[in-house]
């Protein structure tokens, strides 16, 4: 046993190289990757309304600087013009977001309804769907994002609260356009 663990320090000197702590989720990120159409229903607590809209999503790998780090940009832009954010001004009809993974965490440059940097903790119920839970501001919400059929296809469901008030709940089907 000695012998291994010397023979192993010797390979690696005095700093063994930094493991990835999951794979499977990098593996799983680099799944989503491309431009995905995204079928949306949105349940407002306050409008008490739904709205039903299209949108695209674009999901890229970015170039890293640590190759333990698996970098990423989103970008989303509606389908056509809907009064959904006319309606309701506080949802960005457009936008982009850079995030990295760290561990079982994607680190945000912002969110979806605020600009504010976060943590959303990453927890894998199997190969094909992940749960993200974010906490910002007075914002509580959480995604279920699942694979589906060779990675064609995703289904999205998220739930956000607001000082503990559910007023946001999103379903999202979604057809990969572009690999």
């Amino acid at each position: 046993m000695v012998a291994i663990n010397q023979k192993k320090n010797l390979h690696f000197g005095e700093n063994p190289p930094e493991i990835p702590l999951n794979s499977n989720l990098k593996r799983w990120f680099s799944r989503n990757i491309g431009l995905w159409k995204s079928h949306r229903t949105y349940f407002l607590d306050e409008a008490q309304r739904t709205y039903n809209l299209i949108m695209n999503l674009n999901i890229q790998s970015l170039k890293s600087k640590s190759e333990w780090e698996s970098h990423y940009k989103f970008t989303w832009y509606p389908e056509k013009k809907y009064n959904f954010f006319s309606d309701n001004p506080q949802y960005k009809e457009s936008g982009e977001m850079h995030a990295f993974l760290k561990g079982h965490q994607l680190i945000r440059e912002n969110f979806y309804l605020s600009n504010v940097e976060g943590i959303s903790n990453i927890k894998q119920v199997d190969e094909h769907e992940m749960i993200f839970e974010s906490l910002y501001n007075d914002w509580y919400i959480i995604e279920h994002t699942r694979l589906v059929d060779s990675d064609n296809y995703r289904y999205r469901v998220i739930y956000s609260w607001n000082k503990n008030k559910l007023r946001i709940v999103e379903n999202h089907h979604e057809i990969k356009i572009i690999k």
